[in-house]
């Protein structure tokens, strides 16, 4: 089972490219689970058409005891098996604990064994400081992690945070930085940026997502873009990323960048963001 998870700051596009790299998976004809573990629970509806019920959701509503796999599993775009870890109600408890119990229901119902899932995608929120989204890292619960970036300094220091993170419990021999996807689509559209981020860590980039209104579009109409246009070279992008990341052996401990490091990289972007207001 090729296990994986998908980091980064909220908002930076995660959700768009777990759910297209995942139908462009099962278009390959492998068995893909994703699991969104946002408490916003919206990770899956361009793969399902519409929100889901979520693991919380039935934990609360029936109890462990009760729940059945078909509650809390549903399929999607090209056969993508569906789950949403979901979150306390607002202002109570741990948004974390959702993905804890999620992991804990589906094993306890047997998912991953009569499922049998070629590939399992985490989509995870980037805040590991909370036990509950450091779980994937700890728990052997994935290979590696793809770090989801734009060239705005809040998402390459949440990128940072999150390799410490990972540093933490690839020390141990966990989990492993799998690499950076590049999502081009801040107002400094600068690859050179990323891959120079992406070197000082110690790994690469996996890919680029270029701006595209087709994502825009399909999203709109809750679709994935391999589902609104197959043979848009949008599209194809992200079946080349969704096999790079397959196939991906290149795993590393990284290096974040100290402050003085993410110092210098704001100061590239300050000069190219200098240079759009002339």
């Amino acid at each position: 089972m090729r296990k994986f998870c998908v980091y980064g700051k909220g908002g930076i596009g995660k959700s768009t490219v777990v759910s297209n790299i995942a139908a462009a998976l099962a278009e390959d004809g492998k068995t893909v689970m994703v699991m969104g573990c946002d408490p916003k629970s919206d990770m899956t509806r361009n793969l399902v058409g519409k929100r889901i019920p979520t693991v919380l959701d039935v934990f609360r509503a029936k109890g462990p005891d009760e729940m059945k796999l078909e509650e809390i599993v549903f399929e999607g775009f090209n056969g993508v098996y569906c789950v949403e870890s979901g979150g306390p109600e607002p202002g109570v408890g741990c948004a974390g604990r959702g993905v804890i119990t999620a992991v804990d229901m589906l094993t306890r119902l047997g998912a991953f064994n009569d499922l049998a899932p070629d590939v399992v995608i985490y989509d995870v929120l980037g805040d590991v400081v909370c036990g509950g989204f450091a779980m994937p890292l700890r728990k052997g619960l994935a290979d590696d992690v793809y770090i989801v970036t734009t060239c705005d300094p809040m998402a390459i220091y949440a990128a940072n945070n999150i390799c410490k993170g990972i540093k933490r419990f690839a020390d141990r021999g966990e989990i492993f930085l799998g690499g950076l996807i590049y999502n081009g689509r801040s107002v400094v559209d600068e690859p050179s940026i990323i891959e120079s981020f992406a070197a000082r860590l110690g790994t690469r980039v996996m890919g680029r997502i270029p701006m595209s209104e087709l994502i825009s579009r399909a999203e709109i109409r809750h679709k994935t873009v391999l589902e609104y246009a197959p043979n848009s070279e949008i599209a194809d992008i992200f079946r080349v990323l969704a096999l790079a990341i397959f196939e991906n052996e290149d795993r590393k401990i990284p290096e974040p960048l100290s402050d003085d490091e993410f110092d210098e990289i704001n100061d590239e972007i300050d000069v190219l963001l200098r240079g759009k207001r002339r």
